[in-house]
């Protein structure tokens, strides 16, 4: 065969084969707390808001699509309501987000073969629901059992303090995470308020707390667990989330 006709068939065949284009992925699922009030001091709370709105920027932005829940479904309370945060005001004066927000799914609900990741926004009313919620833990042992990303910041990895594998571990056990500190907590005066701390219960679970000083961004990835430390970590935890989501969306279908 001369060499002209080879880099013929060889080019038809090249152009013959399918391309095959990468999977679109599927929804990450922003989850809130449903709590409204700090213990008993009356004071309110609820998800921050920050925590929805920078990493529901991030995702997006990035072409992945996102859906809300919240434990009790409905509207869930919000806290850190800053608008003066340019993010935060661009979704707030939405009214598909609005009404995106009126309406969250009831975790218990939720069928997470749909879902690429769970993502747990913090504010302070997720140290009261999150950790007791038997559909949190189920949620998030399906989605990591899944082969999918579970991500949480601030308060949003108190989800994870009673998540147990199908082995009965701690998902947290031996694996490097981020969270609202004990310092971040004393330094806000809620230390007495909350039901427990959550650094130091994640550490109790056989997690690596990795702490940064009080207020700046710290996100850490340990495989498919990505978790931030606080409101200024958002936007890092989804970019993380959102690299781990592409980077399992670019690989060809089996």
């Amino acid at each position: 065969m001369s060499s002209l006709l080879a880099a013929s068939l060889v080019g038809m065949a090249a152009a013959a084969a399918p391309t095959v284009k990468p999977s679109a992925p599927a929804p990450v699922l922003i989850v809130m707390t449903s709590h409204a009030t700090k213990g008993s001091t009356g004071e309110p709370t609820g998800f921050y808001l920050g925590e929805v709105t920078h990493p529901l920027a991030v995702f997006q932005a990035a072409g992945i699509p996102v859906e809300f829940a919240s434990i009790q479904g409905g509207e869930p309370p919000v806290d850190g309501l800053d608008l003066k945060d340019a993010t935060n005001v661009r979704y707030w004066n939405d009214a598909t987000f609005r009404q995106s927000l009126r309406t969250t799914l009831k975790l218990d609900d939720v069928k997470v073969g749909r879902y690429s990741a769970v993502f747990y926004a913090g504010g302070h009313g997720a140290v009261w629901d999150f950790p007791k919620s038997p559909a949190v833990q189920r949620v998030t042992r399906e989605v990591y059992e899944a082969g999918r990303v579970v991500g949480a910041v601030c308060h949003g990895p108190a989800a994870l303090v009673n998540v147990k594998l199908s082995d009965g571990k701690y998902l947290v056990a031996g694996k490097q995470v981020s969270a609202f500190t004990d310092d971040e907590e004393r330094a806000v005066k809620l230390e007495k308020v909350v039901p427990f701390l959550l650094a130091t219960t994640l550490e109790e679970r056989g997690a690596k707390h990795q702490p940064a000083a009080n207020w700046t961004a710290k996100v850490v990835v340990d495989g498919r667990l990505v978790t931030g430390q606080n409101p200024q970590s958002a936007t890092g935890t989804a970019e993380a989330v959102r690299d781990l989501i592409l980077a399992r969306a670019a690989k060809p279908a089996p």
